[in-house]
């Protein structure tokens, strides 16, 4: 995570008043801060979104490309995420500043993302065992201001949802296998998202903790449970960073609270998603989790 400096009476007014339920910029501990989404926003992929959340901006774009499918997964099509931290975003991400934070992104995504329930990868599958779709999602951090993890799958979540697969007719001659593409740019397919999961950041402060952490909250946490949660309430990843620990009670409060709070979440992203698209806008700006 990007280092920021506090002085200890900092520190300390920050973590009193999430003990108190109010935080410095006025929320409270499961509240998010204003977010804006846009969709449609790289011409030239299959999908993509933009996403604003105070400070942190970030961009995906979604590329589906015809690969073969994994031999353990012969029927399915597969998900492939890809981090990258801009050297704009921050003077720590020059050079090769930004690869590990890249990599801790790009593999949380990944695991969850990794869960049966999430996404329909058969959806993907074109010839069982020799073709499928192949999922490219390019993750590109533009400037950071805190919570980066819930971001991205926010991000993420919105793009696949913007994406657009063409439909392929597939005949067979003689053990023969011909793809022919459709010509019409309105006949394709879109990802069932409805219970792809989004990521929620719970970061410990005091005996408290906050979700959508700022940077400076951030710089008082010790402790953070990252978690990728669906529309169910199903935990599908989990993640405990930082240098402090969490007692049993703690994890569990979290756990709920992130169980809770990535419900709501996915359901009011959902609801701006679907909105939008009925009406045939490519835009929603909203802050849209109380």
């Amino acid at each position: 995570m990007v280092d920021i400096q506090l002085s200890d009476a900092e520190k300390t007014y920050i973590i009193h008043g999430a003990q108190d339920n109010l935080r410095i910029d006025g929320r409270g501990c499961e509240d998010y801060r204003h977010l804006e989404i846009e969709t449609s926003v790289v011409s030239n992929t299959s999908g993509s979104a933009k996403i604003r959340l105070a400070n942190t901006d970030i961009l995906v774009g979604v590329k589906v490309e015809l690969g073969e499918p994994l031999p353990e997964n012969p029927d399915k099509g597969r998900l492939e995420f890809f981090v990258d931290c801009s050297a704009n975003a921050t003077p720590e991400f020059e050079g090769r500043g930004g690869e590990e934070l890249a990599t801790e992104i790009s593999s949380m995504l990944a695991r969850a993302y990794d869960c049966p329930s999430c996404l329909d990868l058969k959806q993907l599958c074109v010839v069982e065992g020799k073709q499928c779709w192949v999922v490219y999602i390019d993750v590109l951090l533009l400037e950071c201001g805190g919570n980066l993890f819930d971001a991205a799958s926010i991000a993420v979540k919105a793009a696949l949802f913007n994406t657009c697969i063409p439909t392929l007719t597939v005949t067979q001659d003689e053990g023969h296998i011909e793809l022919e593409l459709s010509d019409d740019p309105y006949d394709v397919q879109r990802l069932d998202v409805i219970h792809a999961p989004c990521i929620v950041t719970l970061s410990k402060l005091g005996h408290s903790h906050v979700v959508d952490a700022s940077q400076k909250e951030e710089a008082c946490c010790l402790a953070r449970l990252i978690l990728g949660v669906t529309s169910k309430g199903t935990v599908t990843a989990m993640k405990k960073e930082g240098s402090g620990s969490l007692d049993v009670s703690s994890v569990q409060d979290m756990l709920e609270t992130g169980k809770r709070v990535g419900q709501a979440l996915n359901k009011s992203l959902m609801e701006v998603l679907l909105s939008d698209d009925k009406v045939g806008k490519s835009k929603g700006v909203t802050g849209f989790l109380r």
